[in-house]
């Protein structure tokens, strides 16, 4: 089963963002934002501040930062945050207004060429979890 977090919670799972974005975890480190919820409050202009000492990319720290607000307001994990990314779901307003078979195909193709069959393919019924999730923290109709 896996774990959700409960309305006004801090996500279960520990800030880690991927070994690729090691210097923009640094820096957020170095910043004392050490959570998922931490990264998500960050504003434009903080973002900036943080990429300004060249330490670290604006537009990873941007991308981090949309990984963390699917992940406290939607409360996906965070691969699940990251695969909606890759795939051009950078909002929790984003996977609200998502058609979910469009959704669901978009992604698909993306697992396969990222993953391979390492991964159990996304069915249909956790798309429309996410999405039904992805409207309720936006208040509306979840249907």
């Amino acid at each position: 089963m896996e774990l959700r977090p409960q309305s006004g919670q801090a996500a279960p799972w520990p800030f880690r963002p991927p070994p690729h974005m090691a210097p923009e975890r640094k820096r957020l480190q170095q910043a004392g934002i050490e959570s998922w919820a931490a990264l998500a409050r960050l504003d434009d202009r903080r973002l900036r501040q943080l990429a300004a000492s060249g330490e670290a990319s604006e537009a990873r720290l941007i991308r981090l930062r949309g990984q963390a607000r699917l992940v406290t307001e939607v409360g996906l994990a965070p691969d699940e945050a990251a695969l909606l990314l890759h795939g051009g779901i950078a909002s929790t307003t984003g996977l609200a207004d998502a058609d979910p078979q469009r959704l669901l195909l978009q992604l698909g193709r993306l697992q396969r060429r990222l993953t391979g069959s390492a991964v159990p393919p996304l069915e249909l019924p956790r798309v429309l979890d996410w999405i039904r999730r992805a409207r309720r923290s936006t208040g509306r109709s979840p249907n």
